[in-house]
């Protein structure tokens, strides 16, 4: 029931970039995973498809001076996803306007630069009362090592297990192959370092 009128309540933030399931779809659904966001194709994704998955949440910006962790990202994402890693990453301009561009522009950039091929979702906002209530469910929770409240820049990191529980948040400077996010991963995803 708890989780049902969380998801009522955030139906009014964000209604088109990022609306949370009906009641209905969202029954059996985690908290974090009852939403549906647009890729930057405009195509609306029920992030519940995820559930199962281990899932590392970003959001990104393509001028930032911590914009080359799409390459550790995609290298992330080209050693685990076999295993049920699944990499999202969310632009956002938030932070000094360092994502300016449209969404074609944002797919070219990643593409061109980096060869993402891991799910990039259209614009949002992160932080304040314009904040979508993907992100507003997020930053809410008191996830370790950071703890609840804002995004603090470009790059911060959610790990959600496969059960789509919130189980890590990291720093933005913390880069995607740090020791404690690779351990978080590894440990979501059941292996050990020496798999």
């Amino acid at each position: 029931m708890w989780k049902l009128r969380i998801v009522a309540s955030m139906m009014v933030f964000c209604p088109v970039l990022c609306a949370p399931l009906t009641a209905e779809e969202a029954r059996d659904q985690p908290a974090a995973l009852a939403f549906t966001m647009k890729s930057l194709a405009g195509k609306d994704i029920d992030l519940s498809a995820y559930q199962g998955k281990v899932v590392l949440i970003v959001n990104v910006a393509s001028e930032c001076g911590l914009t080359p962790q799409y390459e550790q990202l995609q290298a992330l994402h080209d050693e685990y996803a076999a295993d049920g890693l699944a990499i999202l990453g969310f632009p956002c301009n938030q932070f000094g306007q360092q994502e300016p561009g449209s969404s074609s522009e944002i797919q070219q950039f990643c593409r061109v630069n980096y060869g993402v091929t891991f799910q990039i979702f259209e614009k949002v906002e992160v932080n304040g009362d314009a904040a979508c209530a993907f992100y507003q469910h997020l930053t809410g929770l008191d996830t370790k090592p950071k703890g609840p409240g804002q995004v603090s820049w470009n790059f911060e990191k959610f790990l959600l297990d496969r059960n789509g529980e919130v189980i890590g948040r990291f720093q933005p400077r913390a880069k995607p192959d740090a020791p404690e996010i690779i351990s978080g991963i590894e440990g979501a995803l059941g292996k050990s370092s020496s798999d």
